[in-house]
């Protein structure tokens, strides 16, 4: 007889994909939440470190793979971003840069209050600062919402990305200074790849529309093109070691302001899409260990009231300057609370360049455990509260 344990181990990974998809789909229906939050409870319980069905997460494709799922995510949310929409109203990116540092000063301090040691309690206020745009991209497709609050979430989630991408990256050139006393190797790891992502994923913006316009056909072929070479600059920023967050959000900027158009039918990427994001949520949430996720719940659930109300207060503060009610404000930060795919991303990239203290953030895992189950719960609520959310208005 054959050896059992190959086979069950190469069915892993599509097994926890059904199981997930399978939740998601039953959860909805059964309590009309994201479907996203069950995928994350479900990749959680199927983990290496809680059930054991899952291998470890660098183990295999599978966080190649969920680098793709995410950007295309952030392609997408690239593409809605409307730059002249934020010239015209500057009070938008005001109020993104307000509230993204109000959330860096109070994490970093409340870090600090609870023992934290200073490089870990930077990093962990870097990531703070940042929305996860797979959570908000998937909750606002899900829904079909649309209005002001919606287009402000949107807009501010894609500034928090590139905010905490760059704190981030300061953060660990710092690291790099301290341990290694390399500048160079400091200001190459944070600023200039930074730069070489941002640049990378122009070149992208700027190549796509034009091989689309040469093929004649730009409506019909565009998503596939697009998917495409979303597949190709990911491969790309794992080989020369970018940033294939800020690569593929740059793509996605470019390439809307280069007017090729992008089919509405295609939103999300079609069944492709569905399918990465399933993985996505499943591959982020079995990262975590369930005993690090207990160890750091208090400090937690401090951190998530903070980044909840700096958000809130934060956009606030400018609604009426940009145009919007103080309750519509109030949402629109409330919106903002979703963190975690991002930060487990981000965590296993800097991993990945050699900044081992990242190991000591598992210790409040339990932030990500907290916002991939109720992150999407929360933005779902904030846009039925403000009546976009077309197919739940009569439910609010």
């Amino acid at each position: 007889m054959p050896d059992l344990l190959p086979i069950l181990t190469s069915l892993a990974w599509p097994l926890a994909i059904a199981i997930a998809w399978i939740a998601g789909e039953f959860g909805q229906r059964w309590t009309g939440l994201p479907r996203i939050s069950f995928y994350g409870l479900a990749g959680f319980a199927l983990g290496s470190p809680q059930l054991g069905v899952l291998p470890a997460p660098d183990a295999g494709a599978a966080s190649m793979l969920a680098d793709v799922a995410f950007g295309l995510i952030l392609f997408e949310l690239g593409y809605r971003i409307n730059l002249r929409w934020l010239r015209n109203n500057p009070w938008i990116g005001i109020s993104g840069l307000v509230e993204s540092l109000s959330t860096f000063v109070a994490v970093y301090f409340i870090a600090a209050a609870f023992g934290t040691p200073q490089l870990t309690a930077l990093m962990l206020a870097a990531l703070a600062m940042a929305t996860s745009p797979a959570t908000v991209v998937r909750v606002i497709n899900e829904q079909r919402s649309s209005g002001q609050v919606t287009e402000r979430v949107l807009h501010l989630t894609a500034q928090n990305c590139v905010l905490a991408v760059f704190a981030f990256n300061v953060v660990v050139g710092f690291w790099i200074f301290r341990t290694f006393e390399d500048l160079g190797d400091a200001i190459w790891n944070s600023l200039v790849l930074l730069a070489v992502s941002i640049l990378t994923g122009a070149v992208f913006g700027l190549a796509v529309p034009a091989l689309l316009r040469g093929l004649k056909n730009p409506r019909q072929d565009a998503t596939v093109a697009f998917a495409l070479a979303v597949i190709l600059l990911v491969a790309l920023s794992y080989a020369g070691g970018l940033s294939p967050v800020v690569a593929t959000l740059a793509f996605g900027l470019v390439a809307r302001h280069r007017r090729v158009a992008y089919s509405q039918a295609q939103r999300g990427f079609g069944a492709l899409g569905e399918l990465l994001t399933v993985l996505l949520f499943v591959f982020a949430a079995s990262t975590l260990d369930w005993e690090k996720v207990a160890a750091g719940s208090l400090l937690a659930v401090v951190i998530v009231l903070a980044r909840l109300l700096t958000k809130t207060f934060g956009v606030m503060a400018f609604a009426h300057l940009s145009g919007i009610s103080w309750r519509k404000g109030a949402l629109a930060g409330v919106a903002l609370a979703p963190l975690s795919v991002f930060v487990i991303l981000l965590l296993e990239h800097a991993r990945l360049r050699g900044v081992h203290v990242v190991e000591e953030l598992r210790s409040v895992a339990a932030v990500t455990m907290l916002l991939e189950v109720f992150g999407p719960i929360i933005i779902q609520r904030a846009l039925v509260w403000a009546r976009e959310a077309p197919e739940l208005r009569h439910a609010a």
